[in-house]
Parts: structure tokens; C-alpha cells; sequence
């Protein structure tokens, strides 16, 4: 497995993170964006952070940018935790993508999000080949995940 993880620079944590984190957390989606809770697999408490909502082919992904940072390891952990927007909260569980599953789901992420977050994908993109994204796919956990009824 990969170990691949780009920590966010100040302005990411203390603004843009924390504006949109804000944002999601009074109803406003920027973009298709929840707050992730996730229990922390050692400490046990809820963990939160911003995150984009993929929806393609009708089902909902994470897509993990920087690679393999907390929240992954805590939600390979917890299977699953809870996607918040306002007061609105879903609980779900996370199934893990395989790297030859990931293409068309990191397609789609970048075609929507590239703007956002296209820097950490070393300069691959929505329209690189096949075989560039599949290079990419192990630095970038993805999570299926299932809303809970």
C-alpha cells in the first residue's frame, strides 16, 4: 500500500478548510461539500473534516486528495462514520475502492474538483489516458460509501 500523503500548507487549514468546514457545517454545500465525522481508531472520538460528496453512476464516493491521511486510516478503522450538512446527518458505511476500480471514479473527482484540488494529483488530470490515472489510483484511497436508512 502507498503511503503517499501531502500535509496542507497554514492557509489551507486555518482558511480554506475552516471557511468551508463553516459553511457545511450552517447548510451551505460549497460544491458538494460535508463535514466527515469518523471515530478515531485509537482515541475513539469523532474526528471531523471537509469533504467533496462524489455521486457517479448513482452511487456517492470520498475521494481522499492527499492520500492516505487520518480520516482514511481512521475510516478503514470505523467502517463508515456520518456526512453532515447543517443539521442534516447521515450515517453510512465505507467500503474501500480497489486501485483497478478507481479510474472513472478519479475521472469524474477531477473533472468536478480539479480546480480545487488538481495539485495533488502530480499533474495528472479528468483528461489524462487510462494508464496515468491508474498509475496515480494507489496514492489516493476511495471509499464507496452506503447511506444507512
Amino acid at each position: 500500500m502507498s503511503t503517499h500523503v501531502q500535509k496542507p500548507g497554514w492557509f489551507t487549514v486555518n482558511v480554506l478548510n475552516r471557511s468551508v468546514a463553516w459553511l457545511t457545517r450552517r447548510g451551505i454545500s460549497v460544491w458538494g461539500s460535508r463535514v466527515l465525522a469518523v471515530r478515531g481508531r485509537k482515541s475513539g472520538q469523532w474526528r471531523t473534516t471537509p469533504v467533496n460528496l462524489l455521486t457517479l453512476g448513482g452511487k456517492q464516493y470520498l475521494v481522499a486528495p492527499r492520500g492516505h491521511v487520518q480520516w482514511t486510516h481512521n475510516m478503514r478503522a470505523a467502517g463508515g462514520g456520518e456526512l453532515r450538512l447543517g443539521k442534516h446527518v447521515d450515517t453510512f458505511t465505507a467500503a474501500e475502492v480497489g486501485d483497478d476500480d478507481k479510474t472513472p471514479i478519479l475521472r469524474a473527482y477531477l473533472r468536478r474538483w480539479k480546480a480545487e484540488v488538481g495539485v495533488f494529483f502530480n499533474g495528472v488530470g479528468p483528461d489524462s489516458p487510462d494508464d496515468r490515472l491508474r498509475r496515480i489510483a494507489p496514492d489516493h484511497p476511495v471509499f464507496e460509501i452506503t447511506l444507512q436508512g
